[in-house]
């Protein structure tokens, strides 16, 4: 496993992060849960990332226990604020200083830690002005609750205010997680060239597409079983975006480039994300040990140029690129 800086900062992170969304708490049980972060472990993974909304805080209590023993020096943990969380009240939303401040001292007791590496406001919120936001995070820093702070699928606007008034405020503003893969590429526009301006990193999820970029999806045939196409807690309406036939037959196509690397076309997603400089690490996600070691085997790999642009030519149009996307996906107001 090799290690990435974040940002401009002194941290490092492992190149693959694991990540708990969709599953620990929700779709698998938390034995399968605590193998997949033992062979995170096992693989040279230092990096987890999760969140506080993520199965209502059990994503965070299941990833605390499955690392309960572990060196803290050894490990950076990531996680998040925004969404709404406990019975859902008037304050239990969005990035207020009162939901910031209850939100991390929460956050910490099921992770069982003193401390986050990385904190992330996991959307912008439109209902809070941006300073009071900022303050609290920066007085989460001071407080020695987390290290750093970052965000989460910011546009470019608002990613360069946030990062002007943490560095008035004197805190490490160093990164974003947004949405990256070799079939969603809309930070590359704007986004990414404001990050390196700004010193930011990217922490990528779904570089697999929500597991599109596997291959397992076929044109013309039902979605597998078991797969996230089924999962009706929420994982079935993030996939369906990419189930259509020619996307399909496209990332087919992609099967040849992946074994002139000797990778599964899995492999060739998580590697594919990981030669953009800007992007410190990619998540992944699992629900069974092996899923972890056969994806973490895309760290380090080189994609020659020649077969970058072999896929570029293969997924062509059906490539979303369109800046406007992450904006689009934002709430416009904060969520009741």
């Amino acid at each position: 496993m090799e290690h990435r800086f974040l940002g401009a900062s002194g941290l490092k992170v492992s190149e693959i992060t694991y990540g708990n969304w969709l599953t620990h708490g929700s779709q698998i049980e938390e034995d399968a849960a605590t193998a997949c972060v033992h062979a995170a472990l096992d693989a040279g993974i230092s990096s987890f990332d999760t969140a506080d909304a993520y199965a209502d805080g059990a994503a965070e209590t299941v990833l605390g226990r499955a690392l309960k023993g572990q060196r803290r020096q050894s490990l950076e943990i990531f996680t998040k604020v925004y969404w709404p969380t406990g019975p859902k009240g008037p304050n239990d939303v969005g990035l207020s200083r009162k939901h910031v401040m209850e939100s991390i001292d929460a956050s910490l007791t099921r992770l069982g830690t003193d401390y986050v590496d990385l904190y992330q406001a996991h959307r912008y919120d439109t209902g809070t002005p941006l300073e009071e936001t900022m303050q609290a995070f920066a007085d989460v820093v001071r407080s020695g609750k987390a290290l750093y702070i970052g965000v989460s699928e910011w546009t470019a606007p608002q990613l360069r205010e946030g990062a002007a008034l943490a560095k008035r405020l004197g805190v490490p503003l160093v990164s974003n997680q947004p949405q990256y893969s070799a079939l969603w590429r809309v930070i590359e526009g704007e986004v990414v060239p404001a990050s390196e301006e700004l010193g930011l990193s990217q922490i990528v999820f779904s570089p697999i597409a929500q597991g599109v970029l596997t291959g397992k999806y076929r044109p013309g045939q039902p979605v597998p079983e078991g797969s996230r196409a089924t999962d009706t807690k929420g994982g079935a309406d993030f996939v369906k975006r990419f189930l259509r036939d020619d996307v399909l037959q496209r990332v087919q196509d992609l099967a040849p480039i992946a074994a002139e690397l000797d990778l599964t076309s899995a492999q060739l997603a998580v590697a594919w994300v990981l030669q953009n400089q800007n992007v410190a690490s990619a998540i992944i996600g699992a629900s069974r040990p092996e899923q972890v070691a056969e994806n973490v085997k895309a760290a380090g790999v080189v994609v020659p140029l020649p077969l970058m642009e072999r896929v570029d030519e293969v997924l062509g149009d059906v490539v979303e690129r369109d800046a406007a996307r992450t904006a689009a996906n934002a709430p416009k107001t904060r969520p009741a």
